[in-house]
């Protein structure tokens, strides 16, 4: 097994390499010129090329490319070229408001879709099954941008219970992370709703309960884990996906973190800073994935090699 888990960590390295090349050949081929926006359009064409020297934006892509792969494997992501500090510092100081967003966020999607997926697989049929359904349903139908302002509309305006924006307190964390989460939670019910249906249909189950084992030990010891491999593995993808999601939610909350520094590297034509957030997303997205591959192995060694071992 450590054999599998150290050959699928190397995996990701070539991925992350990859995302890097795309990343850095979108961003300079994104129309409009960071000069405009430091100097203005009206500045002079001498004090134009003397900045766009001082930055070496005046050199070959190919050699802006090399230089940026030699500091990516330094962790030196270069410098802002508006703020004129290290993207590395930058990203350092809105990494773990990200993150609390994005593991509260994970946090109210696995308490929601575990319980309802479970209950809707143990009573298929049932109002229970139908409501976790139209629950699905209704989570997967409302994106972010229009949930997030549908809830400052009701919870902080109309009502005044939590505040409108802005980090601080377990208060400033709930909107946000019910905006993100929601989505995560219709998508998570759907999939443990089927994979728990398909494993009470096994010989395992059936045996179980021929043996006299209660329904709710059959779910809980027998089903839930077998189930729970096919939802790791969307638990990974969601969670990268939960990252870019921070992008919408933390503009909207105004969230001081990696997202909403995008934006505003975005706005200001910045490249140095949007190269390092989009990679700092593709990156943990990778891992994210990476690690949903190791549990699985762990949950069901089955999905080892021949010849691997548990």
């Amino acid at each position: 097994m450590w054999r599998l888990a150290l050959r699928r960590l190397a995996l990701t390295l070539p991925t992350i390499l990859a995302a890097a090349t795309l990343v850095f050949a979108l961003i300079h081929l994104v129309p409009g010129d960071p000069i405009d926006v430091m100097l203005g359009e009206s500045a002079q064409v001498a004090d134009r090329e003397a900045l766009r020297r001082a930055l070496g934006l005046d050199r070959p892509l190919p050699v802006q490319y090399a230089e940026f792969l030699r500091g990516l494997a330094t962790g030196d992501l270069g410098r802002s070229l508006v703020h004129g500090t290290p993207v590395a510092g930058l990203l350092a100081a809105r990494l773990p408001a990200t993150f609390e967003l994005t593991v509260a966020a994970l946090a109210i999607a696995v308490g929601l879709a575990l319980p309802l997926g479970l209950v809707a697989a143990a009573r298929p049929g049932t109002w229970l099954d139908r409501g976790s359904i139209g629950f699905a349903l209704l989570g997967v139908s409302m994106p972010s941008f229009w949930l997030g302002p549908m809830l400052i509309i009701l919870f902080a305006i109309d009502l005044r219970w939590l505040p409108v924006s802005g980090r601080g307190t377990w208060a400033h964390l709930l909107l946000p992370a019910v905006t993100l989460g929601l989505g995560m939670a219709a998508i998570l019910t759907r999939m443990t709703r089927a994979s728990v249906l398909e494993c009470l249909g096994e010989d395992y189950v059936r045996t179980a309960r021929a043996k006299g084992v209660g329904r709710g030990r059959i779910l809980a010891r027998h089903a839930l884990r077998n189930a729970l491999a096919p939802v790791v593995t969307i638990l990974g993808l969601q969670f990268g996906a939960l990252l870019a999601g921070t992008v919408i939610t933390e503009t909207i909350f105004a969230w001081p973190g990696v997202g909403r520094l995008l934006i505003d590297a975005i706005n200001q034509r910045d490249y140095p800073v949007v190269q390092g957030c989009i990679l700092a997303i593709a990156a943990s997205f990778v891992l994210a994935n990476a690690l949903a591959d190791l549990v699985n192995l762990w949950l069901d060694p089955r999905t080892q090699r021949p010849g691997g071992r548990r």
